[in-house]
C-alpha cells in the first residue's frame, strides 16, 4: 500500500505555549473562524484544539472535569508517589540485605 492511499505520517510531538493556546481557543470561541478553519491556518490536529477547547470550558467552569491546576498537581502528586514507592523498595531491599548481614 502506498502513502497516498490513507495511511498519514506521524507528526512530530510539537509543544505550544499556554498563551498560544489561548489564543487559539478564543479564536474558535468568538466564532468568526470555525475548529476546522483554525486548524487548517496554525497547522493542528482537530483533536488537539478540541481538548484545548474542552479544557478551557473546565478551568472556566462552564463545563465538568478537572481544571488544569488541579491536572498538573495530580500528575506532581503521581510522580512523588511514584518516587515514594520506589523509595520504599530500596529500604525494604536494604533491610533485608543488613538483616542477612547481621546473622
Amino acid at each position: 500500500m502506498t502513502e497516498s492511499m490513507g495511511k498519514k505520517k506521524a507528526r512530530p510531538r510539537r509543544s505550544f505555549t499556554p498563551e498560544f493556546k489561548a489564543e487559539t481557543v478564543e479564536l474558535c470561541r468568538r466564532g468568526d473562524r470555525s475548529v476546522g478553519q483554525v486548524v487548517e491556518e496554525f497547522d493542528l490536529t482537530e483533536t488537539v484544539v478540541r481538548q484545548w477547547v474542552r479544557q478551557a470550558e473546565v478551568d472556566a467552569g462552564r463545563r465538568e472535569g478537572l481544571t488544569s491546576s488541579e491536572r498538573e498537581e495530580l500528575a506532581a502528586l503521581r510522580r512523588e508517589n511514584r518516587r515514594l514507592r520506589e523509595d520504599v523498595d530500596v529500604l525494604k531491599r536494604a533491610t533485608g540485605f543488613f538483616a542477612k548481614e547481621t546473622r
